[in-house]
């Protein structure tokens, strides 16, 4: 087994940095702080193979002495930070492979040399060092880090931060009690990309990437209590790594695929609710809801410009009105994105963070009085799968009755009941044979695409009543008449598509569920 480094990083801004050093929180109990400069140089191979595998190799001047250090990629995920790490003195300024303390863990590479390494980025740091014993038996080193990322083309990132690494004890919570106070005492931001990560993205030109869900693996004896922890992650892990890009605004898919991580991660609560504490389902999910509810207008505006109004102005190019209402809505878009931006920035998002991360880590479900319910969280998943999926398939299938003659409102409901079957069968894919998972989604898919298209569709209504408090000066003069002919062209279109989506539905109430209905009387089915 590997040593172990497990910290969180918390990012501050530079104006803060002399705030953070004098919070009493941060007060040393052993000794005084002690400050040092740290001069890291990152290597690898031309094709970066280091950063292929999960790993990171630099070498650090600390004083008159040179320590070569070996990291792995921390897990995905959201939290505290747990990773390998191999650390011994070198004698020149330039990694040596034969003093690695377990040469093992190069192995998947193949075939490595020193000579084949190079200077990647460089660290250049200030750091000043505290010891904290918030407890017996543990020991949090906290180092507050300033200074900056540079690359042998110049390119330079700033470094704000402070690390709070459990050197002493098992206790995780106690790394999040403490950034939880001092995230009340001064603005700080959950930072999950290590340095290495930072640098490696400043090399590669920082090029901002969206990503949808990676597949998540369950193995048969996977506890309902883990799964649930491996979910709520793959659904945080599946946000943060669409953060920057919302931020930045350039890419609509940055906020969908946030958006659609936290609709995931709303519905992996619900999923498991037969073994969250009611209490704990009140204070987790309305900071998750507020998120979503945060992002919403940018993403509908989004598809409003992106995919409802292009086919109109294709036919129509030039038409005032339509161009009227181009204006109008690209200013309610610049409003939604600064309502993104304010809300990822915001200390409630930060906190949210921190609480669900520490929820995650602490196992915060144990927190209940032990029933015949909560045993069940020690049981393998496979044997509770079944029920949970059944019960969000009887559920879409109650909400798609009698659905060729349904209300668009039913027909709404209906496309959230098929959002969170869809979730659960995702969820527990790898449980079940792949083919018939395979069969199941497909059908499942066509059906949503259309609900989708007619939930935008009926949204128009929704955006246009609100460019009527919005829409002002001589450039939006006019969009009204624009926006009746976007209303009129996508209603003929829905007339169009009505037999098409009726068919889907149809075709998706034959299909056969992937999974083993469970007997009435199944052990742990009726308390689901």
């Amino acid at each position: 087994m590997s040593p172990r480094e497990i910290e969180l990083k918390l990012s501050v801004a530079a104006e803060d940095m002399d705030r953070l050093r004098k919070l009493p929180v941060l007060s040393p109990d052993e000794g005084k702080p002690t400050a040092k400069l740290l001069d890291s140089l990152y290597f690898d191979t031309a094709d970066r193979r280091l950063q292929a595998h999960g790993l990171s190799l630099r070498v650090r001047r600390q004083g008159k002495k040179l320590v070569q250090t070996l990291k792995s990629a921390p897990p995905p995920g959201v939290g505290a930070l747990v990773r390998g790490e191999w650390e011994v003195p070198v004698a020149a300024p330039r990694p040596d492979l034969a003093a690695l303390p377990d040469p093992a863990v190069l192995a998947p590479l193949g075939p490595l040399t020193a000579d084949e390494l190079e200077p990647v980025f460089e660290t250049r740091i200030r750091r000043q060092v505290r010891l904290l014993t918030p407890a017996p038996g543990v020991r949090i080193e906290v180092a507050i880090d300033q200074g900056e990322i540079v690359t042998p083309a110049g390119a330079s990132l700033p470094i704000n931060e402070l690390e709070l690494e459990l050197v002493e004890g098992e206790d995780t919570l106690s790394l999040y009690h403490l950034a939880r106070t001092i995230h009340a005492a001064l603005p700080v931001r959950l930072e999950m990309e290590t340095k290495s990560a930072r640098g490696y993205a400043l090399a590669d030109g920082g090029s901002l990437t969206t990503r949808k869900a990676d597949k998540l693996t369950l193995e048969k004896d996977t506890t309902v209590e883990e799964a649930l922890a491996s979910v709520v992650r793959h659904c945080l892990t599946h946000m943060l790594a669409n953060q920057a890009a919302a931020l930045a605004g350039e890419d609509p898919e940055g906020v969908h695929q946030m958006r659609v991580a936290l609709r995931r991660l709303r519905s992996s609560f619900q999923i498991f609710r037969p073994f969250i504490p009611a209490d704990q389902q009140e204070t987790l999910v309305p900071g998750v809801k507020w998120l979503a509810g945060s992002l919403g207008a940018a993403r509908e505006w989004d598809v409003f410009l992106g995919e409802l109004l292009p086919p109109v102005t294709a036919a129509l190019p030039g038409h005032p009105g339509l161009v009227a209402l181009e204006k109008a809505a690209q200013d309610a878009h610049a409003a939604g994105y600064k309502a993104v931006r304010e809300a990822i920035l915001s200390p409630r998002y930060t906190g949210l963070l921190l609480e669900l991360a520490a929820w995650v880590d602490g196992r915060g479900w144990r927190n209940q009085p032990v029933s015949e319910r909560s045993a069940l969280l020690l049981r393998p998943v496979s044997e509770m799968a079944g029920a949970l999926l059944t019960k969000r398939y009887k559920q879409a299938r109650r909400r798609g009755r009698g659905f060729a003659h349904a209300e668009p409102a039913e027909r709404h409901e209906l496309r959230i009941a098929l959002k969170k079957l869809r979730y659960a069968a995702d969820f527990f894919r790898s449980l079940f044979d792949q083919r018939a998972v395979r069969r199941f989604l497909e059908d499942l898919s066509g059906l949503q695409d259309k609900l989708g298209h007619l939930q935008d569709v009926a949204t128009v209504t929704k955006l246009m009543r609100e460019l009527e408090d919005t829409a002002t000066g001589p450039a939006t003069k006019g969009w009204q008449h624009g926006a009746g002919l976007v209303t009129g062209w996508h209603a003929r279109g829905l007339h169009d598509m009505e037999s098409g989506v009726v068919e889907d539905w149809r075709r998706f109430a034959d299909t056969k569920p992937f999974w083993r209905e469970p007997a009435e009387n199944t052990d742990g089915a009726t308390l689901i």
